[in-house]
């Protein structure tokens, strides 16, 4: 995952284990595979506006794949 995202919730307090902890991981994993795809796109100017549409399905399926059975 990015530097910049690493230690994000590090000082606040939370619990590893608790459920915005995971949402915040899996929206910043989202947030690093939208700017490494429109990072590779510079020609499409909308690239940007339809990847941050997708972040909320984006972190849903990173969860779910997270989710242990």
């Amino acid at each position: 995952m990015s530097e910049h995202f690493k230690n994000l919730r590090r000082h606040n307090g939370m619990t590893d284990s608790s459920a915005e902890v995971k949402r915040e991981a899996a929206v910043a994993a989202a947030l690093t595979l939208i700017q490494a795809k429109v990072s590779n796109s510079p020609s499409n100017g909308s690239a940007l506006e339809g990847e941050l549409n997708n972040l909320s399905r984006y972190a849903d399926q990173i969860q779910a794949a997270l989710h242990v059975k």
